[in-house]
């Protein structure tokens, strides 16, 4: 399904914690990103469709700083990537080298890109602080991409910090990390998920009020029928 505006709106307003919730009780465990952290404090929400950079552990033929000029590139890939995407970048777990810096992290920034996820790390961590990019990562590290990985290719699936990511998959990021929402069940885990903000909300004025938590959280038909009274 397409990320509408509507939906992208929603879910700017739910936490990653509560869609992980939702998504677990679709039987989907495996969506919260294991590594990737906000790079700076304060980091808006970002929603996205999933953008997907493929490394593997880098071949001395084939990662050299020559191969920055192909076309099949990081280079060639931040190019391709749509205005909106949030580019997620599987390294299987290697954070010997940053995957970009500062100048490409800027040419991201200034196409529109809403983020950038990665397991792996990022290099000129100050400069890349310095742009307007929202970087989630694994840490930052002086290497170029080359001392440790070969970029194989851009759009297909990926494995990002444990989780199976698919080119226009959609992707929530905040200070507990990033999920993945498969795109055949956007629609449904975004009006679950609405749904829950809402009552989770209210529960917690109800728990300001002094309400003990058993029959409140979660609730019992009792506190979900006035629940539903209360808020119409």
């Amino acid at each position: 399904m397409t990320l509408t505006a509507e939906i992208r709106d929603t879910l700017s307003h739910v936490t990653t914690a509560t869609l992980t919730t939702v998504l677990l009780k679709k039987g989907l465990r495996k969506t919260w990103m294991r590594g990737p952290r906000p790079l700076r404090t304060g980091q808006a929400r970002v929603v996205g469709q999933a953008f997907t950079l493929r490394f593997i552990p880098a071949r001395e033929d084939l990662a050299t700083p020559e191969s920055w000029s192909s076309p099949r590139s990081t280079r060639g890939a931040i190019e391709a990537m749509p205005e909106g995407c949030v580019v997620v970048a599987g390294t299987e777990g290697i954070t010997d080298a940053g995957i970009f810096g500062d100048i490409l992290c800027a040419r991201m920034a200034r196409k529109g890109i809403a983020a950038l996820i990665t397991e792996g790390a990022v290099r000129d961590g100050a400069g890349v602080r310095g742009t307007t990019l929202p970087v989630w990562c694994n840490g930052e590290a002086a290497p170029p991409s080359v001392a440790a990985l070969t970029f194989v290719n851009w759009q297909e699936p990926v494995g990002c910090g444990g989780v199976a990511v698919f080119p226009d998959d959609v992707v929530v990021a905040d200070d507990d990390g990033a999920v993945l929402i498969p795109a055949a069940l956007l629609a449904e885990v975004t009006n679950e998920a609405a749904a829950a903000e809402k009552l989770e909300t209210w529960i917690m004025a109800e728990v300001e009020k002094g309400l003990a938590l058993p029959g409140l959280y979660p609730p019992n038909a009792e506190t979900r029928a006035r629940y539903e009274r209360e808020t119409g």
